[in-house]
């Protein structure tokens, strides 16, 4: 059991106690792996305990990766969701710079997007953040999505804030807001998921620009169904106290699926063509270890090229 908790963590890359707990728990209920039903009984303190043992510290591999202006487009304001799926937290996260190369030796710029609602998550991947490269990259990943995006909301930079991604959301009929200063909670969403997605399975390290659509591809083949069907995470529950305070609780772990489903009528927020049952068909084709080891192979796979390449 040790052994195998082990593995998951390797696949998984160590998530939180109770999201690993909630892993455990699906490889059981959902796909039938019954290999996995005396750890699903644990409790989360037993899990970090396990994860404290001699044998779990020799069968773990721990990998260090290299750590290699004021304009008038979007409104200046928080979305209001209404608790309905569609609105997004956009933010984008630099590769860094070629070290000891020229000036303008860039490295590929990766682009975050998560709804707020469900927390589905889509990642891409450009060698600029100008508005010619930014366009098609957006369009992508806003087919990623499985419902009908309602808003686009990101911080004052202007790879966002300009005309051609104004058109390219007015096109769409999609609202466009912006934070506020002195908000930091306004974007704060998707800037918490650059750490623990982004960087963790990235790294840190220089990635020449050239390599943007090798990453694309990985990302939408493997990190986003991933994310977005396999790997559970927090969702907050708000409760008012007694004095009329809000208190955000962080109890529930899911996938962003899970969370989509357990809306009222969610087959009322999907795009066109897609149904319920598909995606369902989609997250039961493999189990959520078997699809974390897919996509670490995957991305084994993807660094070994940018090597070759370097």
């Amino acid at each position: 059991d040790v052994e195998l908790l082990a593995s998951v963590d390797e696949a998984h890359e160590t998530l939180s106690g109770p999201a690993t707990q909630r892993i455990l728990e699906r490889e059981v209920q959902l796909y039938g792996k019954q290999e996995y039903a005396r750890l699903a009984g644990i409790s989360v303190a037993h899990l970090y305990n396990l994860r404290k043992s001699q044998r779990y510290r020799e069968r773990r591999l721990n990998y260090v990766k290299t750590r290699p202006t004021s304009v008038s487009i979007g409104e200046r304001r928080k979305p209001q969701t209404q608790g309905q799926p569609g609105y997004l937290r956009l933010d984008t996260v630099h590769q860094g710079d070629q070290p000891g190369g020229s000036a303008g030796a860039k490295g590929v710029y990766h682009i975050n997007a998560v709804d707020e609602i469900t927390q589905w998550e889509v990642a891409g991947s450009t060698p600029r953040i100008s508005e010619a490269y930014l366009e098609p990259v957006l369009k992508a990943m806003l087919r990623q999505f499985p419902f009908r995006i309602k808003g686009f909301h990101t911080d004052n930079g202007s790879e966002f804030i300009n005309a051609t991604v104004a058109r390219l959301l007015d096109k769409l009929l999609i609202e466009q807001t912006k934070s506020r200063p002195r908000q930091s909670g306004d974007n704060a969403l998707v800037e918490t998921k650059n750490g623990p997605v982004i960087r963790k399975h990235i790294g840190y390290g220089y990635i020449d620009a050239g390599h943007a659509d090798t990453i694309n591809s990985f990302y939408r083949e493997y990190l986003n169904p991933y994310l977005n069907y396999h790997r559970p995470c927090a969702q907050a529950d708000v409760q008012i106290d007694e004095k009329g305070r809000k208190r955000v609780r962080y109890k529930r772990y899911q996938t962003p699926l899970e969370t989509l489903l357990a809306l009222d009528k969610p087959a009322q927020f999907l795009r066109q063509g897609l149904s319920i049952n598909a995606l369902k068909r989609i997250a039961g084709a493999l189990s959520d270890t078997e699809a974390a080891r897919r996509m670490q192979q995957a991305k084994g796979t993807l660094f070994d090229r940018l090597r070759l390449t370097a």
